[in-house]
């Protein structure tokens, strides 16, 4: 009599596992992320809304680019005495200043933005485009490519990405907008997890976080304002627009569920992204040229732990979403 008992009970499993996901779990993963983000971390609840499961044509991924890009850039501006904000309006790009010169995070969308918001904010700024030495890129997507080729081309600095992500631009780009994106830079430094870019004595700690793409990387390193150091990490990688992947969404809830962990043990205290409207980057720039002594950008390691988990709800509730489709 034992043994249909033992033989019913992986079938019992297994009939609970393909149930486990419900609109019921969806709306507690959102719920959840809601509560997560309390009154500041807002902008990151976007994540919770339904994702498409498969990838929009081509025309309509283009139109939506181009309107990205011709929204009016804001001004450069000092985010901390060693970090300066050089982006669009879309797409971030920060430079991190060192005593031999800077490690630029993330290059925009094409030539024109990387001469106009990256050459000509950094001069703006005080500082010389031509004392660029690394560009990182955080993952194989023209918005953060695009200019990387033009800054190559005239200053030389060295570019970093991830294996998987070199790889995927040798190859076959998941993710391309030819009208809008210049093309991918040559093959040059090929990082890993755990990795340091260092530059006059500063280091760009190399994590990466897959799910976005494959290889995204999410820096972590030290900036600094009025003498007092801080932790900050930019994360890479943040919309689920590789649609019905649920090895990318486990790979993507994982990842922000490790950096939580970094985060509370390296008491990081600022969370960047590399697209403006996740962060409040225009906001907070403006908020430190009323008042220059503001920590606008320190939030704090509770809340950088927030938004990290905030994130991974939003990212639990679409996974569910997906697999309520199969």
């Amino acid at each position: 009599m034992k043994k249909p008992m033992l033989a019913a009970f992986p079938l019992a499993l297994l009939a609970s596992a393909a149930f486990a996901q419900s609109q019921a779990t969806v709306d507690a993963h959102v719920a959840e992320a809601k509560r997560l983000a309390g009154s500041d971390l807002g902008a990151l609840m976007v994540l919770c809304k339904p994702a498409p499961a498969s990838r929009a044509p081509q025309a309509m991924v283009d139109a939506g680019i181009a309107k990205n890009i011709a929204r009016p850039a804001p001004e450069p501006g000092k985010a901390f005495d060693n970090l300066y904000f050089v982006g669009a309006a879309w797409v971030s790009a920060w430079a991190i200043k060192t005593p031999d010169g800077i490690i630029l995070i993330d290059a925009l969308n094409n030539a024109r933005e990387a001469r106009d918001l990256i050459d000509g904010g950094l001069k703006k700024l005080g500082m010389d485009p031509a004392t660029i030495k690394y560009v990182i890129v955080t993952h194989a997507h023209g918005d953060h490519y695009g200019g990387a080729e033009y800054l190559v081309s005239k200053y030389k600095p060295r570019v970093v990405m991830s294996e998987p992500d070199w790889v995927q631009t040798e190859t076959k780009l998941e993710f391309n907008s030819p009208s809008n994106w210049d093309p991918a830079p040559k093959r040059d430094l090929s990082v890993k997890d755990g990795d340091k870019v260092t530059l006059g004595g500063e280091s760009v700690t190399i994590n990466i976080t897959a799910g976005h793409t494959l290889g995204t990387i999410t820096p972590t390193f030290d900036v600094v304002s009025g003498g007092k150091k801080h932790r900050a990490l930019i994360w890479g990688g943040t919309a689920f627009n590789f649609g019905n992947n649920i090895p990318r969404m486990d790979s993507y809830i994982e990842a922000t569920k490790r950096m939580a962990k970094v985060a509370q043990e390296q008491g990081i205290d600022v969370m960047l992204s590399n697209h403006a409207g996740y962060d409040g980057t225009v906001a907070k720039l403006e908020a430190m040229k009323k008042d220059p002594k503001s920590d606008a950008f320190v939030i704090g390691t509770p809340a950088v732990v927030r938004g990290l988990q905030v994130m991974g709800e939003c990212a639990q509730a679409q996974r569910d979403r997906y697999l309520l489709m199969k």
